[in-house]
């Protein structure tokens, strides 16, 4: 986290070059190009304005901070060149404004910190899986921030052997991440991705585990990701094109130059993403390819690597599927033939062509199918009804014969979890509610037993009774239902006094469940009620609930959420006064979104990584996202797309008027959502905004769109918003 003491808040004002100062009492500009400080509340950089004219369909939008977008180059350069010096005293110096505003609350950002970290076991582990005749489970020990990845050969009594011990891999850097790690199918050589600049591009490496030592063979710009063939010396992995877009699968073969490596797919189709795996019952290596209506597989023997892949079946548009093998047959979860919330049907490995496929599990129009686990004697289903995921068993002798698990909860969220085991009785399972922390079960799919492994430990005094959650139903001004979750600690009271964080995300289809979480306990704690507006956009009711809530019904996802927080301060949960909202990359265009069009609604705001320069980004091809999201958003060179898309455009949409208190987070190397949106965002609200609430940019210089890495570290962050939320909750009482 880049702190800035007063001594160096005050070398920024005087030296920055990128700004001017307004006084909003007097309107008086300077427009030298220094910072000056004035009163407490106004002492905030300026962004220079250098007119930027963008014009499609007849209509010039002026963007007076585009200056503020470097390339890559100039990002990773060893010199900054001017215009990267100027953008990087510009964050510099809202990371000043920002830590000089919010100084008082020092001792509460380490109160909170030492809060969330205090509730985390320290020294913990995972719970053990099984797979290929060793049992995999990671570790953490008492003040490290990293992972330990480890297995022990046959029984969980047997020695330790560690894989990667990630506190080494990451000792000196700002940032590391491992991940992808496999083991090839004779138990010897581990391949994983690193990415030490939290660009999400990732280099592969490969370890000799008997002998512990790394392996000659390093391979750049990956997706992180390998998968082996039978043969244990052939990998496949995917590459990345400079929009950040997986577009290429290559084979290599351990001990030979990567110079060498095949390309044995290219996705051309710049919509479109692809990836490769190995099916659970090993015979296959699959390349999937996908947008966000489409997807389209091929495969290839994985006994017979160097061979070429075959076609499933021929993409088309609107047809999205995926596919698991099963002894001699495929099964594929489909849309197929009006199927919209997807069915199971049936075919033979050697016919992959659709005229070949026969129904399995019909549709049905209130049943989501989510996902496919496939034992030996089951096959379990992930579904989603009534807003609630749920997992159901059923026996290959009578799949009529299916059950749900019983967790004994009824807002919650549950699904299969590690099962890499294809002979097993037993199917593992993750369930959290509100109330309850995180636990990993293993299910008896024939006796219908949970077995409890392990629950996520709560260091402390926490005692769920102490909670209380609610499933209520809002209407939104549509008439849909909008379900909402919401946590807060007993005693409670509904008389509008007490502050509500209102939280959402709303896009891709991604549904955004009733989860635990001991960090949010230091808002319960302090009288604040957690809520989630399960709202369209998401895939909470199924997929029209998603189709409702994108492309051109895009609105239907700010006014659900409009909708809720009104419904709160209207049924006394909270008020105007006390009501919060935040939401992070595509929830930070919620966020960005509802204050514009509700300011009055909410008392803060909290915009991590937002996505608010829609209509640029979307129009700029080179940027990562854009072009596999034409499905999601539409694609402004179309003119209907392009107005729908400015009218709801945080950044295009703001107004001169009050605005709630708001901070924004971003990472300077944010692949997703690249920094200067928000910054831009920043700046504009700045000179538009009549009132003198705080409006805060915090910028992460050396971390991208998760944030920071390590276990401990990334919580930083989380103890300054939440200082942020309760300041401003106290300023009330």
């Amino acid at each position: 986290m880049n702190k800035f003491n007063l001594y160096t808040f005050v070398v920024v004002l005087f030296l920055t070059s990128a700004c001017r100062t307004v006084d909003k009492k007097t309107s008086n500009i300077n427009t030298s190009n220094d910072m000056a400080i004035q009163d407490k509340n106004l002492n905030f950089p300026i962004a220079k304005k250098e007119a930027y004219p963008l014009s499609i369909h007849g209509d010039t939008r002026i963007d007076n901070y585009y200056w503020m977008k470097l390339t890559d180059e100039q990002k990773n350069a060893e010199t900054p060149d001017a215009q990267t010096q100027e953008v990087l005293d510009y964050l510099n110096a809202e990371n000043a404004y920002s830590d000089h505003s919010l100084a008082h609350l020092k001792e509460l950002r380490g109160t909170l910190f030492d809060e969330i970290v205090g509730r985390i076991k320290q020294t913990d582990m995972s719970v053990p899986y099984f797979q290929n005749g060793y049992h995999y489970f990671t570790r953490y020990t008492e003040g490290k921030e990293y992972p330990i990845y480890s297995r022990r050969k046959g029984t969980l009594t047997s020695a330790e052997q560690i894989l990667l011990n990630v506190n080494e891999l990451a000792e000196g850097l700002d940032y590391y991440n491992a991940r992808g790690l496999s083991v090839s199918p004779d138990n010897k050589i581990l391949g994983y991705g690193e990415d030490t600049v939290s660009r999400r591009i990732y280099t592969l490496r490969f370890k000799d585990l008997s002998s512990g030592k790394m392996l000659n063979d390093v391979i750049e710009n990956t997706t992180g990701s390998l998968t082996w063939g039978n043969d244990n010396r052939t990998v496949f992995y995917t590459r990345k094109d400079k929009s950040l877009r997986s577009y290429k699968v290559f084979r290599h073969v351990l001990g030979t130059p990567v110079s060498e490596d095949v390309e044995v797919f290219h996705e051309k189709d710049e919509t479109f993403s692809c990836y490769v795996y190995k099916t659970k019952s090993k015979k296959f290596i699959v390349i999937g390819s996908f947008a966000t209506l489409s997807a389209e597989f091929q495969y290839l023997d994985a006994n017979k690597p160097e061979g070429e892949f075959t076609l499933f079946q021929k993409r088309e548009r609107e047809h999205e599927h995926s596919i698991s093998h099963y002894g001699d047959n495929w099964y594929v979860v489909t849309n197929q033939n009006g199927a919209k919330n997807f069915k199971v049907m049936v075919t033979p490995d050697t016919k992959t062509a659709k005229e070949n496929w026969k129904d399995f599990i019909p549709h049905k129009s209130d049943v989501l199918i989510s996902s496919l686990e496939i034992f030996k004697d089951y096959l379990v289903m992930n579904e989603r009804s009534d807003g609630i995921t749920k997992v159901k068993v059923m026996p290959w002798s009578d799949i009529d014969a299916g059950h749900y698990v019983d967790f004994g909860e009824d807002a919650y969220m549950a699904s299969s979890s590690t099962n890499p085991e294809f002979d097993s009785d037993h199917v593992r399972l993750y369930f959290t509610s509100l109330t309850t922390p995180g636990s990993t079960y293993d299910y008896d799919m024939t006796k219908r037993q949970l077995d409890l492994k392990k629950r996520q430990e709560v260091v402390g005094d926490f005692d769920s009774k102490n909670y209380q959650s609610e499933r209520i139903s809002v209407a939104a001004r549509d008439g849909s239902k909008v379900p909402v979750s919401i946590v807060y600690k007993k005693g409670f009271k509904k008389d509008g006094s007490q502050p509500v964080l209102l939280y959402a995300y709303g896009s891709y289809g991604s549904s955004m469940d009733p989860y635990f979480s001991s960090v949010r306990l230091s808002l319960l704690d302090r009288g604040f009620a957690f809520a989630i507006a399960h709202i369209r956009g998401g895939q909470e009711m199924g997929r029209q609930w998603y189709d409702d809530g994108k492309m051109l019904n895009k609105m239907n996802t700010f006014t659900d959420f409009i909708d809720v927080g009104q419904y709160l301060a209207d049924n006394n949960y909270t008020s105007s006064d006390n009501l919060f909202c935040m939401g992070g990359s595509a929830g930070g265009l919620l966020i960005g979104a509802v204050i514009n069009m509700k300011p009055e609604l909410w008392k803060g705001a909290i915009a991590a990584v937002p996505f608010v320069d829609v209509v640029t980004t979307m129009l700029d091809e080179t940027i990562p996202l854009t072009t596999g999201e034409f499905d999601e958003w539409g694609n402004p060179k179309e003119k209907k797309y392009y107005e729908y898309m400015k009218s709801y455009s945080p950044y295009d949409q703001v107004k001169q008027q009050d605005y709630p208190n708001l901070l924004v987070t971003t990472g300077y190397h944010d692949s997703q959502v690249q920094y200067w949106e928000p910054a831009k965002w920043v700046a504009k609200l700045r000179d538009y905004k009549t009132d003198n609430n705080m409006l805060l940019l915090h910028t992460e210089m050396g971390a991208g769109h998760g944030g920071k890495s390590g276990r401990f570290e990334r919580y930083k962050e989380t103890a300054l918003e939440y200082a942020f939320l309760i300041d401003l909750a106290e300023t009330n009482q």
